[in-house]
């Protein structure tokens, strides 16, 4: 693949999954300076893995895989200097469209709670919640976790109990 095809292959795949290196990001930080700095790191290591892109995967599950990774691996080196940090979660709300914002205070605190309860969780468990939030099938997230489908269900639903018992404040 030359330098063009691998710029406008990865603009492309950056337009339609872009999404899930924000979300990943955010899940796994808990600052906003932080989840832009590991959204950066990212798209780096997925433009540096992209010339090794064997299409054995979608590009949806290849880009999740590179997300996890890069945030899982950011996130071991990263911890010392985070021991130390308060969560702050910035929910970003689309601008009012008829919904009064009694309810959209309730949504927000709502993804508030549910991101904190996500940090909480094991990593692996962190980035299944993840996968399943953006509805991903059995098949696409045992591909990005390289684990098995009934593994995946297995898990699935221990790291929803576990999900469930922290956003209820239950440990």
């Amino acid at each position: 693949m030359d330098e063009i095809d691998h710029k406008s292959l990865f603009l492309k795949w950056l337009d339609e999954h872009g999404s899930a290196v924000i979300k990943v990001a955010r899940a796994y930080t808990l600052t906003s300076d932080d989840c832009q700095d590991l959204a950066q790191e990212i798209l780096l290591q997925a433009w540096k893995s992209l010339p090794s892109f064997e299409q054995k995967a979608t590009a949806a599950t290849w880009f999740y895989r590179v997300a996890l990774h890069t945030a899982m691996n950011w996130q071991r080196k990263d911890k010392p200097r985070r021991s130390g940090q308060k969560p702050l979660l910035e929910v970003h709300t689309l601008a009012s469209d008829g919904t009064d914002s009694a309810e959209q205070a309730q949504h927000k605190d709502t993804v508030e709670r549910l991101y904190e309860a996500i940090h909480q969780l094991p990593e692996g468990d962190a980035a299944l919640v993840l996968l399943y939030l953006d509805e991903l099938s059995y098949r696409e997230m045992s591909e990005v976790l390289g684990i098995s489908e009934s593994n995946v269900g297995v898990k699935l639903n221990r790291a929803k109990k576990s999900l469930s018992a922290l956003m209820n404040g239950r440990d």
